[in-house]
């Protein structure tokens, strides 16, 4: 999420139209990447509980049967960003903004099997609880960025000076880098040698890879319906012109970036949850998640005091435009209430991830996000039905309602899930 909060900075500096293509371009990369790569997020569920149970020479045969199904989730996301044009049709471009946009998802498709090696990696670590190794390859790599950005968008020491697309340029070298150092450590180090990773590469199963699937489609699926309306929102507002969404690139990137530490503490409560269900300790498992939900709803007050409290100051951090800067200080206020409904949703989520439920989430959010979520944002952003059409704050407004919904019912039944006798 830093990567992206640097992207939108830079390009902020280049024109509206690059700050625009980025925008765009990284909510369809977004929804593209996270919606497949999200049934890899049964990976670490799964790891957490063979790890709990204490069967950890199966662990690499696990690895080896999400190897199958991560290259055919590589293949259809190449796909879809070679070829953006529903994507591209809902969203109207201007010429000129368009063809920054194709150039950006044309640039990132190259760096996909990167990313999802990179995801398998993360699968197994955070599943044995060592999260640390993630941590690290992601900062040394996030180093490069910045150089890496200044080469390739502003043309530095010979390069072209591709703008907007150049930052998904530097994003896919950063990829490979990412994921070599991250397999070539992970295969070396001794205190993976127990997990079977060195051994001979398992066949396809049927068994397992349908396992797998089950409990990672519903996954994916949960992350499409959130993802996608998102990024349909922001393909909607395009339609408002650059600096319009421009400002709304600025408040949605703002609203991944605080995202960032209720996922992180359910990414903790789902392995934490998972390792002491398959260890057999239930009421441990219920602890956790609803000491993970007091202190991530209790830091979501604090992040949205922040954002609420210093919207125009944080604007003018990403451009110097001042129409942007007007625009985008009223959508950064909204993400204010935004991430309190975010916070709670992606820790319970998460932790319902822990005990493998994944079905039901996926209904709540398909219907919720979908419904009144995207259509709300359509009715009070683009048309006078309830009122004057309020634009981008009218998405904004929808998205609030749509997530608190979300957020209420997947906690419900997280605590219906989690109670011992359920077990």
């Amino acid at each position: 999420m830093a990567n992206g909060v640097i992207d939108t900075a830079m390009a902020g500096r280049l024109s509206a139209i690059d700050l625009a293509a980025v925008g765009i371009g990284a909510s369809i990369q977004v929804t593209v990447l996270m919606s497949v790569m999200g049934v890899l997020l049964a990976l670490p569920p799964l790891i957490a509980h063979l790890y709990g149970a204490g069967h950890r020479a199966e662990i690499g045969r696990e690895i080896h049967q999400s190897v199958w199904v991560s290259a055919a989730i590589a293949l259809i996301a190449i796909l879809l960003l070679r070829y953006p044009e529903p994507f591209i049709a809902i969203s109207a471009l201007q010429p000129a903004v368009e063809a920054k946009v194709r150039a950006y998802l044309d640039a990132s498709a190259w760096g996909v099997p990167a990313a999802v090696a990179f995801r398998l990696f993360f699968g197994l670590s955070t599943g044995i609880g060592r999260p640390r190794p993630v941590m690290i390859f992601n900062l040394v790599t996030l180093a490069l960025k910045l150089p890496l950005n200044a080469l390739f968008m502003y043309g530095l020491l010979g390069a072209p000076a591709l703008g907007a697309p150049g930052c998904a340029v530097a994003t896919a070298i950063d990829a490979w880098i990412m994921a070599t150092l991250a397999w070539g450590w992970c295969l070396g180090h001794p205190d993976y040698a127990e997990f079977g990773l060195r051994a001979r590469f398992s066949a396809p199963d049927r068994a397992a890879i349908w396992a797998f699937l089950r409990l990672g489609v519903p996954i994916g699926m949960t992350f499409l319906a959130d993802v996608t309306a998102f990024t349909f929102m922001a393909l909607f507002i395009a339609r408002l012109g650059p600096v319009v969404s421009g400002a709304h690139q600025i408040a949605a990137n703002l609203a991944a970036l605080a995202f960032m530490v209720p996922l992180s503490l359910g990414n903790a409560t789902a392995i934490l949850a998972g390792q002491a269900i398959g260890a057999g300790q239930a009421r441990r498992a219920r602890h956790l998640c609803w000491t993970a939900l007091g202190l991530g709803m209790s830091l979501a007050v604090v992040v949205s005091l922040t954002l609420w409290l210093g919207a125009p100051q944080i604007a003018a951090l990403y451009t110097p435009d001042v129409q942007v800067q007007a625009a985008a200080a009223p959508l950064i206020a909204l993400v204010g209430a935004y991430h309190l409904a975010d916070a709670l949703q992606a820790v319970a989520v998460n932790a319902l991830r822990g005990y493998k439920k994944s079905a039901v989430p996926m209904l709540i959010y398909t219907v919720a996000l979908w419904g009144l979520g995207l259509g709300g944002g359509v009715v009070l952003g683009l048309t006078d039905v309830l009122g004057p059409a309020r634009g981008a704050a009218g998405f904004w407004m929808a998205a609030i309602a749509s997530l608190w919904l979300v957020g209420g019912l997947v906690a419900l039944y997280l605590n219906r899930i989690s109670r011992p006798q359920r077990t």
